[in-house]
């Protein structure tokens, strides 16, 4: 009998059952199912301070501008800076507001395909980040809770 026994010990399959695989996979899917947007969200998020990088240094050229030649550019070109255009965003013209004496905004636009955001826009003039005239989503913003707050130079 011992022999029986033994020899049925030894035939036994090793591995895992299809219950323990079905947790495992759930297990991973429920983990997929919150990192992978929080994941696509800080990837959003280092996309927009790309915008928000060039169009800070936008801002430090324009005020270099207006301090030599006492009003403030009306292109990049006029601009002491050399810096290629951002890869995410495509770029705006520098508007020069009517009737607003030194008052410029710049307006980034995100391009298509990004990862669910959308476009949006990122806008700066000479006070800084405009909270008002950007769409930016607040979750991808890298100002993060200062966003209302204008930048400082």
């Amino acid at each position: 009998m011992s022999s029986a026994l033994f020899h049925k010990v030894v035939n036994r399959r090793k591995g895992f059952s299809l219950v323990e695989l079905a947790v495992v996979v759930i297990i991973i899917g429920v983990l997929a199912a919150f990192g992978v947007p929080r994941m696509l969200q800080a990837v959003e998020r280092s996309k927009a301070s790309e915008a928000f990088g060039y169009l800070s240094s936008i801002r430090s050229a324009q005020e270099r501008y207006q301090a030599r030649e006492g009003k403030y550019a009306t292109t990049t070109d006029d601009l002491d800076i050399s810096q290629s255009a951002p890869k995410y965003f495509d770029l705006g013209e520098i508007v020069i507001e009517d009737g607003v004496e030194n008052a410029w905004s710049m307006t980034l636009t995100r391009k298509a395909g990004s990862s669910g955001y959308g476009q949006y826009l990122v806008v700066f003039t000479q006070e800084g980040y405009d909270s008002t005239n950007s769409t930016i989503p607040d979750d991808v913003n890298p100002l993060g809770s200062e966003a209302a707050a204008p930048v400082e130079p």
